[in-house]
């Protein structure tokens, strides 16, 4: 990934929430480069933070949240800096657009699809009138939307679940941003449909020269399409690596229980995999690594000092004192060689 330009870069940041009297410390010093070109996907368990951390890419973090300290770096400035709509006007939708995952909340239903589209052109690309309804009608077609000169005139409640989210898509390409962050974009649609989303993604990504973020809390979905994967727990990247890194070759103890909750490990008659536990109480203070209480293979020192990351590859790094030369050799639980194993003959066959 050296040789490629990092379009985005957060440093350390730290996002708050005023919630019923107290503070709630939702990202917690959380650091990520943002390769241009790249599919990254963001994973973890929901309410790790995942959709927060990207929200504020944009200045949408709601009303009683607020960036505390860091940096968001884009295009020479940086974002963190931003407090009025006015600057953000010329970020959002325009540079870095999102797909949201329910596409009934996110589209008008008093509009036609097509003026939907139209409207982010006109807003977006300085295209307009005849032009810019013709764009919207190929944008359209693009998404995989059959007969688009007359769906252009059909209202949402027309369309099917998997339609209105070729819809939604439509609208955030139809921006031209730099940076498509597509959070759950597949989680309301079953899973024929799912597979035919993430291709569709694929393809315009290509088409459109798109950088994309997948928020997802499936590891099955990040599979197939993500160049590299980032692990969030409790408010925090703790691994970072090329998928096939984090795949085959994952070193924190979250993420071998992340993947061993994966349904196609499950032996038919044995419960399935859950993680015991359940995540930290974000509105305290956390002392060493936020997982410790739910890892059996935790450390003393996991209990006191908070890990840094340790460099697997040049591409993989985990925060995990598991990592540090001193600490004792834990191999990964089994279900990580089935995966391994699965996957291998996947490739083969």
């Amino acid at each position: 990934m050296e040789d490629k330009n990092i379009i985005l870069s957060v440093e350390d940041l730290v996002i708050k929430f005023h919630l019923r009297g107290q503070v709630l410390t939702a990202i917690r010093g959380a650091s990520l480069d943002l390769y241009e070109g790249e599919s990254l996907a963001i994973v973890g368990e929901s309410g790790s933070g995942k959709s927060v951390f990207t929200k504020s890419f944009m200045g949408l973090l709601d009303a009683n949240g607020w960036i505390d300290s860091g940096k968001i770096m884009f295009e020479g400035e940086d974002l963190t800096k931003y407090s009025t709509e006015d600057e953000w006007i010329n970020i959002r939708g325009k540079k870095i657009a999102m797909v949201f995952q329910d596409p009934m909340t996110s589209l008008n239903p008093l509009k036609t699809v097509g003026k939907q589209v139209q409207e982010a052109i006109e807003l977006h690309q300085d295209i307009y009138g005849d032009e810019a309804k013709n764009k919207a009608i190929e944008i359209l077609d693009d998404v995989g939307i059959a007969e688009p000169e007359r769906r252009y005139h059909q209202f949402p409640h027309e369309f099917s679940g998997g339609m209105r989210q070729r819809v939604v898509i439509a609208i955030a390409v139809a921006c031209n941003p730099r940076i498509l962050i597509c959070d759950e974009p597949t989680t309301a649609l079953d899973v024929t449909i799912q597979a035919q989303i993430l291709n569709l993604l694929k393809d315009l990504k290509e088409k459109y020269s798109l950088t994309v973020i997948y928020i997802t809390h499936d590891l099955g979905v990040v599979a197939n399409v993500a160049d590299r994967v980032a692990v969030m727990y409790a408010g925090d990247i703790i691994e970072i690596g090329l998928c096939e890194e984090v795949f085959y070759n994952p070193q924190h103890p979250y993420t071998w229980a992340l993947l061993s909750s994966l349904p196609q490990l499950g032996v038919k008659g044995e419960p399935l995999f859950s993680i015991e536990g359940t995540p930290p109480n974000l509105f305290y203070d956390i002392k060493g690594d936020a997982f410790a209480p739910r890892n059996p293979h935790a450390l003393k020192i996991d209990f006191v000092k908070r890990p840094p990351y340790f460099e697997v590859s040049k591409t993989h790094k985990a925060k995990t004192w598991l990592l540090d030369p001193r600490a004792p050799k834990v191999d990964p639980p089994k279900s990580i060689e089935i995966l391994r194993q699965n996957w291998r003959e996947a490739e083969n066959a």
